[in-house]
């Protein structure tokens, strides 16, 4: 049959255009996944402030919480007033200044010269021992030592007070054994109670094997916030996201491929950062590097999520960076019980605490780092980071799916 008047049969070409035209468009695809993680990537390159931000704030902020951030308190100057000049007092002194953690600066006569070595912080401890002190222990009856403590830092006060208290009940523990072994006329060994302590995990207590560890946790999550946030927000300003949205890319496609990029960036971090604390600061990883990796891929995975549904709530790169800024670094620094025992919070503080992820990651960086544990303890905070990385990422992919409707 002949084709009506005025029209044109259509050719194979033309049938091939109806064809795809009406077929369904692919769900998803890998190809359009990985052209945006290739253009974000080449965006990266072409910006050495975001490269410089995504690699090198990492490494700066760790060596300045590494050396900087301690809470250790050794050698702390001290001073003495011995108004009893005897055996007795000067053993006692000598329990403190062969310990590590004073430094006898030397004796004073007076309390003037004691003030005035606290106002200028040469001594941050003054021991005021009284004229009696020989005479009091050797007849048994308790003596009052004064401690006088600069109190305008309280934390390095309640360490110094609680250092001064050890020795102090040390040299207890010897007058009350020397006593008991004259009484009963020997001068062999007699019975006495002694506790040995053993710290596990940190046989030395010091600061920076638990502080390191919990900084790396609460800068990844800073940093991968940060960047994916400000990455489209930047595409907002720039009115680049116009000319996305016109292709052909779905939402998940768009986000996971912007997601890519700083995924190894982010990972890369945690890398340096953990060689960083294992050969600079020598904090010992005990637990297994490939589960280390694996958590904080989760972790990466929701805070890179979550610095997406930031940009889609915030257009402008300025309020994005402090929306990310009061959203991670702040309840991750001071929820997470990196700075603070969660213990030792109220408790609706606490119970806003189950749903900061620092937390759990934190838990988790600590456990394999000092602990050596495996998911057979840490499965638990495993789990909500996996959760947490699909809950948010899931928010993020409706509600750009949403603002781009």
């Amino acid at each position: 049959m002949n084709a009506p008047a005025g029209t044109r049969a259509a050719g194979p070409r033309g049938s091939n255009r109806a064809r795809d035209a009406r077929a369904p468009r692919a769900p998803f695809s890998f190809r359009r996944l990985w052209a945006i993680a290739r253009k974000e990537t080449l965006h990266i390159r072409r910006d050495p402030r975001s490269l410089g931000l995504a690699v090198g704030i990492p490494m700066l902020m760790i060596l300045l919480f590494g050396y900087a951030l301690t809470l250790d308190v050794d050698q702390v100057p001290m001073v003495a007033w011995d108004q009893s000049n005897t055996p007795a007092s000067r053993a006692y002194l000598a329990q403190f200044s062969h310990s590590r953690y004073f430094s006898l600066q030397g004796t004073i006569d007076n309390y003037r010269e004691l003030e005035r070595m606290i106002d200028d912080r040469r001594a941050w401890l003054g021991l005021v021992i009284p004229s009696d002190f020989a005479q009091e222990l050797e007849a048994g009856r308790p003596v009052a030592v004064q401690a006088i403590v600069d109190g305008s830092d309280s934390n390095t006060a309640g360490f110094v007070l609680s250092y001064a208290q050890g020795i102090t009940l040390g040299y207890n523990g010897q007058v009350a054994l020397t006593q008991r072994q004259r009484l009963v006329g020997t001068t062999g060994p007699a019975a006495a109670l002694e506790l040995r302590p053993r710290v596990w995990f940190n046989a030395d207590l010091e600061s920076k094997n638990y502080i390191i560890p919990g900084i790396i946790a609460v800068i990844m999550g800073l940093i991968a916030a940060l960047l994916t946030s400000l990455t489209v927000a930047r595409e907002w300003e720039n009115g680049t996201m116009e000319q996305l949205i016109s292709t052909p890319v779905r939402p998940p496609e768009l986000i996971l491929g912007k997601l890519l990029p700083y995924f190894a960036i982010g990972l890369f971090d945690v890398l340096i950062a953990v060689l960083m604390a294992v050969y600079l600061f020598d904090v010992p990883l005990r637990g297994s590097v490939p589960l280390l990796f694996g958590v904080a891929a989760l972790f990466m995975i929701g805070t890179l999520a979550q610095g997406i549904l930031i940009s889609t709530l915030a257009r402008q790169q300025l309020l994005a960076s402090q929306l990310a800024m009061v959203s991670t670094f702040l309840p991750a620094f001071l929820l997470s019980g990196f700075t603070f025992a969660i213990a030792n919070m109220p408790l609706p503080v606490q119970v806003i605490t189950h749903i900061v992820p620092a937390r759990y990651f934190v838990t988790l960086v600590k456990g394999l780092f000092l602990r050596g544990v495996g998911l057979e303890a840490l499965w638990r905070d495993a789990l909500f980071l996996l959760v947490f990385a699909l809950i948010v990422a899931g928010l993020a992919i409706a509600r750009f799916r949403k603002r781009l409707g």
